[in-house]
C-alpha cells in the first residue's frame, strides 16, 4: 500500500559533465528552482517594503509563526520517505495541545512529565498508524484520516467545546518564549531536529533503507530490507514529533482549544511536498522542505504586509504548491526526454 511514491530526478555528475553551460544550467534549474524563487521573494519584498520587511522584529515574527509549521512538515516528511503520508500531523496537535495544558491545570501534573506523557502518546499513535498500514494493510491516507478523525473527536470530548485554561509554571512557558541571541527558542529546535534527521536520511542505513521502501517496496523486500519494522519506526517518528509540535503550541498559546490546530494541516503538507520538488526533485528530503516551508512563510508575510486578506495564506499556499509541481513535472519530461 502506497500513497506517495519516492523517485529522485537530481542530475547525477556524470550526467552534468555531459552538458554544455547553458544545457547545464537548465537542467539544474528544476533543482535549485525554488531556491532562488525563495531567494528573489526575499530581495523583492526588502526592495518593496524597505521599513518593515527586512527588519529584525519580522525576522523574529517568522520563525516564531512557522516553527510549528516547519517541525510538522519534517514530521509528515519521515513516513513520505517510505511511500507513505500521515495525516495525523495536522489532527494530532488539536488534541496534544489541549492535552499538554489540562494535564498540568487539571490533574496537577509537573510539567515536565505532562510533556513525556504527551510525547509518549505522539509515539504510540505513530505506532497505531504503523500496525494499521503495515500490518492491516490499509492506506495510509485512509488509515491516518481516520485515526486523525479519532483524535480530533477526541480532542471535542475533552474540551466539550471549551478552552483549556489556567496558570501553567514559567518553566513550560519558556519552551516556546525563550529568546537566544535575538531569536526564538524554536528555530533553534528546527534547526538541531533538521541537521539529525539529514544526517539520518542521507548518511545512515537507516535513510537508505526507507527511499529504497519507498522507491520500489517490493524490491526492498527482496533485497532483505525489512520494510514493516521501518515503515511502522517512521510513523513513530512522526507521531513524537507531532505532539512536541502540539506541546510547543500550547507553551505558545497558552490556552487550549479544539478549534486550533486544524489550520496546520495544509500547510505542513504543502511544505513537506514542496520539499520533493527541490533540492532533490522527486524525493522529499530535509533542506528541501526547509526550503518549502520558508517559501511559504516569506511569500505570505510579503503580501500581508501589502494589506492582503485573509484569504492569502491560503490561496498562496495552492497556487506554491501548483508551481512546485509544474517544476518537478517539468525535471520530469527533461530527464525522461534525455535517456
Amino acid at each position: 500500500m502506497q500513497s506517495v511514491e519516492s523517485n529522485a530526478l537530481e542530475p547525477t555528475k556524470a550526467e552534468l559533465k555531459k552538458l554544455g553551460f547553458f544545457k547545464k544550467i537548465v537542467r539544474l534549474l528544476p533543482v535549485y528552482g525554488l531556491v532562488l524563487l525563495t531567494l528573489f521573494l526575499l530581495a523583492l519584498f526588502s526592495f518593496l517594503l524597505p521599513d518593515t520587511f527586512p527588519t529584525m522584529l519580522n525576522l523574529r515574527a517568522i520563525l516564531s509563526d512557522k516553527s510549528i509549521i516547519a517541525l510538522l512538515s519534517l514530521a509528515a516528511m519521515v513516513p513520505m520517505a517510505a511511500g507513505r503520508i500521515d495525516l495525523t500531523v495536522g489532527y494530532g496537535i488539536v488534541l496534544w495541545h489541549i492535552l499538554a495544558i489540562s494535564l498540568q491545570t487539571m490533574y496537577g501534573v509537573p510539567w515536565p512529565i505532562a510533556v513525556l506523557i504527551v510525547l509518549s502518546l505522539g509515539a504510540l499513535v505513530g505506532f497505531f498508524n504503523g500496525l494499521l498500514v503495515e500490518v492491516a494493510k490499509i492506506d495510509s491516507f485512509i488509515a491516518t484520516l481516520g485515526t486523525g478523525t479519532i483524535l480530533y473527536a477526541l480532542a471535542l470530548s475533552h474540551t466539550g467545546g471549551r478552552q483549556m485554561v489556567g496558570l501553567l509554571p514559567d518553566g513550560f512557558y519558556a519552551i516556546n518564549g525563550t529568546f537566544v541571541f535575538g531569536l526564538p527558542i524554536t528555530a533553534y529546535y528546527i534547526l538541531v531536529i533538521a541537521v539529525a534527521l539529514w544526517l539520518i536520511l542521507e548518511y545512515t542505513p537507516v535513510g537508505r533503507f526507507l527511499y529504497a521502501i519507498g522507491a520500489n517496496p517490493r524490491a526492498a523486500e527482496l533485497n532483505g530490507i525489512p520494510a514493516r519494522k521501518f515503515v511502522v519506526g517512521a510513523f513513530i517518528t512522526s507521531g513524537t514529533m507531532t505532539a512536541l509540535a502540539g506541546v510547543l503550541l500550547a507553551s505558545k498559546l497558552r490556552i487550549g482549544q479544539a478549534s486550533v490546530g486544524l489550520e496546520f494541516l495544509l500547510p505542513a503538507l504543502v511544505g513537506a511536498f514542496l520539499g520533493s520538488t527541490t533540492i532533490k526533485p522527486g524525493r522529499v528530503n530535509v533542506w528541501g522542505t526547509i526550503v518549502g516551508v520558508a517559501i511559504l512563510a516569506v511569500g505570505i508575510s510579503g503580501i500581508q504586509q501589502f494589506g492582503g486578506s485573509f484569504w492569502v495564506e491560503p490561496m498562496f499556499n495552492g497556487v506554491t504548491l501548483l508551481v512546485a509541481i509544474g517544476i518537478a513535472g517539468y525535471a520530469q519530461r527533461r530527464k525522461t526526454a534525455a535517456q
